[in-house]
């Protein structure tokens, strides 16, 4: 039996804690949240899940956030169901970041929606304005290990990306990416 099919049976439980959640302060929530971090188990597991779902835009159901994640601007993400970000996932958020339905980011994925400012040359590159640029990654997406998807990229429904791939353009459907940057390699199906 898969983790979901577990976790239906406590979808009540699920709700109420994540009711109770919602009457503290933002930045309580927030605390609590980067607090869970380390900890493992099924409790922690549920207990980040019922937080993300007050913090976040908008999450589906049966979305595992596992030890060591981070979640950067959670307020501009919005994510779907059946969801999993394993350990060391990094996810900046200040561009806006949309994950649709059936989605793994393995170990060590990143994604970057902001990016520096480097027009400028007479100004230092870090004293430069940030630029939002959101990521959506759509449905049945498989996000390898230490792969990157950097900002304004569209991560298309059915995409593989390999591991350590730097996405950095829109990929095509039911494709599978690889490199620095990433490169289609083949299209599945």
């Amino acid at each position: 039996m898969r983790g979901r099919e577990k976790f239906a049976k406590f979808k009540p439980t699920i709700n109420a804690l994540t009711k109770i959640y919602s009457f503290f302060p933002r930045s309580m929530r927030s605390r609590k949240m980067a607090s869970l971090r380390k900890r493992t188990g099924k409790i922690a597991l549920v207990k980040r899940y019922c937080l993300l779902r007050t913090l976040a835009k908008s999450v589906g159901d049966n979305v595992s956030v596992f030890p060591d994640v981070y979640l950067q601007n959670i307020q501009e993400m919005e994510i779907g169901s059946n969801v999993s970000f394993q350990p060391m996932v990094y996810i900046e958020a200040y561009g806006g970041v949309k994950i649709g339905d059936d989605v793994s980011l393995a170990e060590g994925a990143s994604l970057f929606s902001v990016n520096h400012g480097f027009k400028d040359i007479k100004t230092p590159i870090k004293d430069q304005p940030l630029t939002a640029l959101p990521i959506v990654i759509e449905n049945n997406v498989w996000i390898g290990a230490k792969a990157t998807v950097l900002g304004g990229v569209k991560v298309a429904s059915g995409t593989i990306v390999a591991a350590g791939a730097v996405v950095c353009i829109e990929t095509e459907k039911n494709s599978t990416v690889a490199g620095v940057p990433a490169k289609l390699i083949k299209v599945r199906g």
